[in-house]
Formats: structure tokens, sequence, C-alpha cells
């Protein structure tokens, strides 16, 4: 298999997760961080100075960059690993051609909150990027265990599956396994959903609930998640029939987010269930819950969808409306089977 060359944008805990993955496996990796003075500490300590402290990297791999046209330039594979509320302004500078004849693997878990649409369908509007030529990078996964190197599974989708596969080449080693399918729509609207049940798997927590009723909240949050995703495959005129919803990438993701203590939409939700304002649980996590803003985004979606989400609503509620959270999970009590 030729060779490809591989870049990354983003630098948070899922990008330097990524970034270590890749390079175990012997790639030479482009790298995009925002900042100079954090290139500076990564080439002088062989670690991210803010994130997964603990991963070293043999920085002979690896050629950083604060110039994102010139990573996507040297750059055949590219990888977007950045928060989704900071997708347009990271991705501003580069035109349609920057992008021609490029593979693009998102691993974003969420919808861009301005438009609500997905990272694929702002390719195509944005740089006319063909759906041919973009995959997804999904879990379940924390980077946290992959930079402890402990076994985890990646599914890679994509429309053609032997490109795919050749993707996700890149990444299985002897702690990533790999799973491919051709769900790419599916497969990302259920990591955004997950993230959003996270944030109510972590108010209940908060609010003292015991696991008997999260699994029966979770049990339920995983049925309604399927009926969201027919929903919207039945609008984008794509069947579902086939697909298996209880496979890693939609139950598994959903279980991990929901129950890991290294669930940050787990944490965000767990702050609220204590008390914690919206803003005073950002400052406290001082990273992105991408479940906050997915939830209005999904909200915003199912005025036209009109798909019973009681679940989804609550967390929307109490998170945009002001809706108190003890009151609210009353309701939901009366509501799951």
């Amino acid at each position: 298999m030729e060779q490809k060359r591989i870049g990354i944008i983003g630098s948070g805990s899922w990008a330097t997760a990524i970034a270590k993955i890749v390079t175990d496996n012997g790639n030479q990796i482009t790298w995009w961080v925002r900042q100079q003075a954090n290139i500076d500490y990564f080439v002088k300590r062989k670690h991210n100075p803010h994130y997964l402290r603990n991963a070293y990297f043999d920085v002979q791999k690896i050629s950083f960059s604060t110039d994102i046209k010139w990573v996507v330039a040297q750059s055949d594979i590219i990888i977007v690993a950045v928060p989704s509320i900071h997708i347009e302004s990271t991705l501003a500078s580069l035109d349609t051609e920057d992008l021609k004849g490029k593979s693009i693997i998102s691993a974003v878990k969420g919808v861009l909150p301005v438009h609500n649409i997905l990272l694929n369908q702002y390719l195509a509007q944005k740089f006319n990027f063909p759906i041919a030529s973009y995959f997804t990078l999904l879990g379940p996964s924390h980077a946290e265990e992959v930079a402890a190197e402990q076994l985890s599974y990646l599914t890679f989708s994509g429309i053609d599956e032997d490109e795919t596969t050749a993707i996700a080449s890149y990444f299985k080693s002897e702690y990533i396994n790999t799973i491919v399918n051709n769900d790419v729509l599916g497969v990302q609207y259920a990591g955004v959903a997950k993230n959003i049940y996270a944030l109510g798997a972590g108010i209940a927590h908060g609010l003292e609930y015991g696991d008997n009723f999260l699994s029966v909240f979770i049990a339920n949050c995983a049925g309604e998640m399927q009926l969201l995703l027919k929903e919207i495959m039945d609008k984008e005129g794509t069947t579902c029939s086939s697909i298996n919803h209880n496979a890693s990438v939609y139950l598994g993701d959903l279980l991990v987010t929901c129950y890991s203590l290294h669930s940050r939409n787990r944490t965000f939700g767990n702050m609220i269930g204590k008390g914690y304002s919206v803003r005073a649980a950002e400052l406290e996590l001082n990273m992105v819950a991408e479940g906050y803003n997915a939830s209005k985004c999904i909200h915003t979606m199912n005025q036209t969808l009109k798909v019973n989400l009681p679940i989804m609503d609550a967390v929307y509620q109490i998170l945009w409306e002001g809706a108190e959270p003890n009151a609210t999970f009353k309701k939901i009590e009366q509501i799951l089977v």
C-alpha cells in the first residue's frame, strides 16, 4: 500500500491521542498547533503542555506548524480533531483548492452550532468537498486510555469499504482495534447524541440517583437515540435497516460516555446536577463539553423532525431554559420503561 502523508489539525486531548496512535505505528505526521509557544514546549519536553502530559512522543516523527495551509499542503490525509464550535475559525484561511485531492478524517463529535450541520455538510457547502473522500473516526474510546495504551476500539466509516479499510490500517496496533462500516451520517449523529445523554447521566449522578436508575435511564437513551437516527436517515433518504445499533460505535460509545469518569460530558452534567451554573461548570471543566451546544442543535433540528425525545428535551431545558434539574428528572422518572 502506498504510504500516505498524515496531517493533524488540533492539539487537544483527542488530537494528542490520535497523534500518539499514528506515530506509534511509525508514521511521520505534520501537526497544526495554534500557538507557537505550545510547539516550542512540545519540542523541548516531548509532550503536550496541556493535555495527556504522560504521553511522550518521538518528535523526530512530527513536523509542527502554526500555519494550517502548510500542514494541509504537506498532507494526503487530514485528521480534523478540534471541537465543533471552533471548526469555522480553524478552517477559515483554507480555500477549495487547498482541500482538492485530499482525504479528510473527522474526529469531531459534534454539530457546527451556528449552522446545525455536520462537518461533512459544512465541507461540502464551503469547499465543495466530496463525501467519497470523507471518513469518520469514532469510539468508544477515551483519550486517557489511549494514552495509557489500554486496548481501545475505533470505528472508521466511509462510503467505500476498501478506502475506509485502508484509512483504518494507519491506526490498528497492539492497543487499537479497528472496525469499519459505511454509515457515515448515522455514526456522526450517534456521536452527537451520546454526548447529550452523557450530560443527562451526569446530571442524574449529581442529583444522587444510583446505578439502578442510571441503568434504566441509559437503556431508554439507547432506544431514544435509535428513533432519532432512524428519522434522520429517513429524511436523508438513506436506509438504516441493516445497521446494528447495538454495535460499539452506537451503544458502546453511549455506555462509556455515560458511565466513565473520563467523560467530560458526564463530568459537566454532574456539576449541573450538584448545582453549578452552566458558566461555572464551563470554567471548572476548562474543556469543551460537546453535548452542551449539541443539545441546542438537536432541539432546533427536531422542530422539523418532530421525533419524541423526552430525555434530550429534558437536558436541553435544564441547560438552555433554566429548568430546575431535580424537578425535571422527577418528570423523567415517570416516562422511563
